[in-house]
């Protein structure tokens, strides 16, 4: 069923299609009934959620930049910001988002939560996290007794700290879950001793509060390689609507290639959106370090999600990790990726 936005039906054709779709099952009280969805053509509306953080920089430039817009053509696209991972898993659950842009950790308890009504779509950013602290820390022994912020609690971050905090058995590391904008003026207060962040405010810690990275993410993972941003989607809405899921798919492939084309001019865009979704502004050299730790594509990571289902387990955040079979759904991203003639994703632990 197309519904365009400016169409204006009569009172009793209305009352016959809502009639009708409620048993085409295209009403809205069906949902979340696990029954498999027949596709209905493109969404009217669909709603993105993201992070004003440079590590979801794919999401900021296609939407200030009409990426998305662009390839939905008369879907409605509506945006919606979160500070962290689980608010935006509870908006999804809550059937208040279709696609969000996800760091990995959350994305993986959204699938155990729901026990499967969220799907794995794409990639979109690796790397860009650090531990950084005060100058005077040099060493991960000398983490005992401090004060460690992450954004928030069980968020991909957070995994990671307390995953490395029990694996090097360091007694008495106290983590403080706060909002990345209130870790920054809490660090330059002195109330805290450091944070493990994504970008841009590891960058900022450093460059504009005096802090020391004690260690980068990516020394702990393969090639340097771990996906700190994902495309997650409410498996219900792919069903119904795999047109607009491959809209926003492509426009997100494009506002990568164009980032990539356009460094500077992205950081630019990047910068813009952080100033009118979190009010900061960042200066050169922190959107300079802050882009040379991240890379933009699409690829997921795969191989790393065992992995990441483990650390949760490891940190304390679950009690035991997921079977991710499922997990993904690559259909649109490779039907995409093979009309340009790029290589396609595979992911045989995470696929149906």
């Amino acid at each position: 069923m197309h519904t365009h936005h400016r169409t204006r039906w009569p009172a009793a054709v209305l009352a016959a299609l809502t009639l009708a779709s409620g048993i085409a099952g295209c009403s809205r009280a069906d949902r979340g009934t696990g029954v498999e969805q027949k596709s209905q053509g493109a969404a009217a509306e669909v709603r993105l959620g993201y992070f004003p953080n440079v590590t979801h920089a794919p999401a900021l430039i296609g939407t200030k930049n009409g990426f998305f817009a662009k390839e939905l053509g008369s879907t409605k696209l509506t945006t919606q910001t979160f500070n962290a991972g689980p608010e935006e898993v509870n908006a999804l659950l809550g059937d208040s988002l279709d696609i969000a842009f996800i760091g990995s950790g959350p994305a993986i308890n959204a699938f155990t939560k729901s026990k499967g009504a969220i799907q794995l779509v794409s990639g979109a950013v690796t790397g860009g996290a650090q531990l950084v602290v005060k100058p005077e820390i040099t060493a991960p022994e000398q983490l005992t007794g401090k004060n460690i912020a992450t954004p928030s609690l069980a968020n991909t971050q957070d995994v990671a700290l307390k995953k490395f905090v029990a694996e090097k058995k360091l007694p008495d590391v106290k983590v403080t879950n706060l909002d990345n904008p209130k870790t920054f003026d809490a660090f330059k207060k002195g109330e805290l001793d450091g944070g493990w962040l994504p970008e841009p405010w590891s960058s900022r810690l450093v460059l504009d509060a005096g802090a020391k990275v004690l260690l980068d993410e990516k020394t702990l993972w393969p090639e340097g390689k771990f996906p700190t941003t994902v495309v997650i989607v409410r498996s219900e809405f792919l069903q119904r609507h795999p047109e607009t899921v491959t809209a926003i798919l492509k426009g997100e492939l494009a506002a990568i290639e164009w980032a990539k084309t356009n460094p500077a001019e992205a950081k630019k865009v990047v910068d813009g959106e952080l100033k009118a979704l979190a009010g900061s502004t960042l200066n050169e050299a922190v959107l300079d370090r802050a882009f040379s730790g991240i890379e933009l594509g699409i690829d997921p990571v795969a191989l790393t999600f065992s992995q990441l289902a483990q650390d949760s387990v490891t940190a304390g955040v679950v009690k035991s990790a997921v079977d991710l079979k499922g997990f993904a759904d690559f259909g649109p991203l490779n039907a995409v990726l093979s009309e340009q003639g790029k290589p396609g994703v595979n992911a045989p632990g995470l696929t149906k």
